[in-house]
């Protein structure tokens, strides 16, 4: 449940009670594997399986792709990878931080205090499809912790190859430190304006006397304050993850993450009846009510991996993954204004609707298992590069009644006092989900120069759903088979041409309720489409990319003259209505010149609604979708001080809209950060030990100006820029 009301307008998509074998199993069975051939003759010292670290690569491969060790210069897609280098240059502290960093990625709602809401290529992130772990699908339906993550990786585009069901926009993959081939004793200090701090250890240790097995811990613990006042927390995370190298050909790796974060969350402005009101204050707070109490969101996650080499071109793996999210979200939530009969906006004086929305003892849990086979195989003069696999998934949510109850008027100044009203008024949905993907991927080297790719995805989906009072079951299944091709060429050893083509699919039902005349059914799936062009270099010093790209998705909306009541009925009905059309141009650059390094990228988009029903809006440009967006980062190192870098951030996005039918649109946002960063080395008797010091301020100017414009359940929101805001941190390495 989001910071929105929906029960009028949930989706009563349902999703089934159907038998998978559970987590522990799957690691029972790993387990066996793994003793089984333990008990093989001894081997010698382990070498092919060990784990590789990439740092500094300009070209480095994407593995939420899916295509393997193909290095993303050669890959006829658009990917981005973030290492944890760059995140500490850049003080990142969630997800949504990759805002400042790829012009494909931009906010759709994102509130301080609760999870992230991305967009891709101007599509919304879709949170429980669009988000990967290692590869495996996992909810962002929580907070995402980067304290153990090696990196972020980014794919561009439709994903249907990668997921069986997720919106057009692309992919986010976050990637689990493993233990390393040499000790590691890392400790990170930051504090953050106002008051915030975070102090983080990181540990890496090998054992045996072949070093067979390896051990990675990571802990850290926040004190949360955020610029919005009054938004206090705390979390903490602590991580492990181990390895097993049984022999040259065989690995097995664990890993367990437990997290929990505590912090109220920040509701959005909006528009004052037809105005477009001025950011004055930044910082106030519209959840301050004495009864406004946190969100909170813990997590566990657990997973298992057994990897086997057969021979030098063949291997295959098993990877079992468990997460289970508890969720307590509260808010004194601001929504529309009855005294004017709008309920998309505030008051014309600036006062609005305040409801006491409590949504406590949320449950949600996501298994995935992925049994996976790559190769390599000659065929004549044809070299293919192989991969065939099966991936199962199960999500369970459960949730109990929940409170949305109107307790008086706020008002944008934040001076408003009302009584709180936490009675349980309103029932939930229960939902349930299994899918089972088969996937084949087939690079196909035609010739030295020439590459052909082709790969298909077939999904079988059962959703339930009902109500927590028993209520508005619905059920449904649904199959489906997404294609993706590609040809490529090598122009020369550092240039690669591409165009692609692909499908995704996103699944949708008709709410069980009386004014649908199709309640309860499933609408036919929507079939996302995706052509792309592009170029890539990776030549020295300047590497740079260019693609075009042009996305069709299929919406779907509730067509009728009377949506919002069941009283008489069958008045209204869910159903496909047009397209969303996204057409754009991507450019990225990377420069290293002797001191200078810079990279960057513009993102140009054409977005446009189509063919709706609704004459107002199509031919507009979507709400908060920037056409033109920029992101540049520069690095100087000055040669008088070895180790001592200057560093430099632009973001500029053009004007966003705010209503559906453009009447009002949000200017344009500039903002500049600054930073510097001194590393300093020394060597003692056994070993190698380095400090870096951090210090940043961002929002140099300090601009004020909306950031973004989200529309969500049919209300629009601003959410403005931080301020001007500064941080140090220190981090040493032994």
């Amino acid at each position: 449940m989001a910071h929105f009301y929906r029960p009028k307008k949930a989706r009563s998509t349902t999703w089934a009670r159907l038998p998978v074998l559970h987590p522990l199993a799957h690691g029972a069975l790993l387990l066996g594997i793994g003793c089984n051939v333990l008990a093989q003759t001894p081997s010698p010292p382990p070498s092919t399986l060990d784990a590789v670290t990439v740092k500094g690569q300009l070209n480095p491969p994407t593995g939420v792709s899916g295509w393997g060790d193909v290095p993303a210069g050669k890959a006829p897609f658009q990917t981005n990878t973030i290492n944890l280098e760059a995140q500490r240059d850049r003080g990142f502290s969630r997800l949504s931080n990759t805002t400042k960093l790829d012009p494909a990625v931009s906010d759709a709602y994102n509130s301080e205090g609760y999870w992230d809401y991305l967009t891709i290529r101007g599509y919304v992130v879709d949170n429980r499809y669009n988000y990967r772990r290692d590869g495996l699908p996992i909810s962002a339906e929580t907070s995402l912790p980067l304290d153990n993550k090696e990196r972020i990786e980014i794919l561009k585009g439709t994903s249907g190859l990668q997921s069986g069901v997720s919106s057009p926009g692309g992919l986010m993959n976050v990637v689990v430190k493993r233990p390393l081939a040499e000790p590691l004793r890392s400790a990170f200090l930051e504090w953050r304006d106002p008051g915030a701090w975070l102090g983080a250890v990181d540990i890496s240790q090998r054992f045996g006397k072949e070093q067979t097995f390896g051990l990675r811990v990571n802990a850290a613990h926040e004190r949360l304050d955020s610029f919005v006042r009054d938004l206090q927390g705390h979390r903490k995370l602590l991580a492990v993850a181990g390895d097993w190298r049984i022999n040259p050909d065989t690995l097995l790796e664990a890993e367990f993450e437990t997290s929990q974060r505590s912090q109220r969350s920040q509701p959005g402005f909006s528009l004052l009846g037809s105005t477009l009101p001025a950011v004055n204050d930044a910082r106030i707070n519209l959840n301050n009510q004495s009864w406004s109490l946190p969100v909170e969101m813990d997590a566990d996650t657990y997973s298992l991996r057994y990897t086997q080499r057969l021979n030098p071109q063949w291997r295959w793996s098993v990877h079992a993954a468990s997460q289970r999210l508890r969720t307590q979200d509260r808010l004194a939530y601001p929504y529309g204004c009855s005294a004017e009969n709008n309920y998309d906006r505030y008051c014309s004086d600036g006062s609005f609707d305040l409801y006491d929305y409590r949504s406590e003892n949320e449950r949600r849990r996501l298994h995935a298992l992925e049994l996976t086979l790559h190769g390599q195989l000659q065929t004549g003069a044809v070299e293919h590069n192989l991969s065939w696999g099966v991936q199962q998934s199960k999500l369970i949510q459960r949730f109990q009644m929940q409170a949305y109850n109107y307790v008086g008027s706020g008002n944008v100044t934040g001076t408003a006092t009302t009584p709180a009203d936490p009675a349980l008024t309103d029932q939930n949905t229960n939902r349930d989900e299994r899918s089972t993907e088969f996937f084949v991927r087939d690079a196909i080297k035609l010739t030295p120069r020439w590459t052909a790719w082709l790969g298909l995805r077939h999904s079988r989906l059962e959703r339930d759903s009902i109500r927590t009072n028993g209520s508005r079951a619905t059920s449904y299944q649904q199959s489906f088979t997404t294609p993706w091709l590609a040809a490529s060429v090598a122009l020369n050893n550092d240039t690669t041409a591409y165009a692609s083509w692909g499908q995704g699919i996103e699944s949708d039902v008709a709410p069980n309720r009386a004014r649908f005349t199709n309640a309860g059914q499933a609408l036919p799936a929507l079939r996302s489409r995706q052509t792309e062009i592009g170029i890539k270099n990776t030549a020295r010093p300047l590497a740079w990319s260019i693609a075009w790209f042009d996305i069709s998705r299929p919406v779907s909306a509730s067509v009728g003259p009377d949506c919002f009541s069941d009283t008489p009925g069958n008045t209204c009905t869910r159903q496909a209505d047009g397209q969303a059309r996204h057409k754009g141009i991507e450019l990225t650059t990377n420069l290293r010149s002797g001191p200078w390094s810079l990279q960057g990228g513009l993102q140009w988009l054409h977005a446009r609604r189509q063919n709706s029903q609704d004459p107002n809006i199509n031919g507009k440009t979507p709400v908060n979708v920037p056409t033109t967006t920029v992101k540049l980062q520069a690095r100087y190192d000055v040669a008088a001080l070895p180790g001592f870098a200057l560093l430099g951030d632009v973001v500029s996005e053009s004007r966003r809209q705010v209503l559906p039918n453009n009447s009002i649109s949000i200017p344009s946002t500039q903002q500049v950060d600054l930073g510097l960063r001194y590393r300093t080395a020394g060597t003692g008797n056994k070993t190698t030990s380095q400090w870096i010091w951090r210090a940043g301020v961002s929002n140099v100017f300090d601009q004020r100006r909306w950031r973004e414009s989200p529309y969500q359940f049919d209300h629009a929101y601003l959410y403005p820029m931080a301020p001007r805001t500064f941080r140090l941190s220190v981090q040493t390495d032994l």
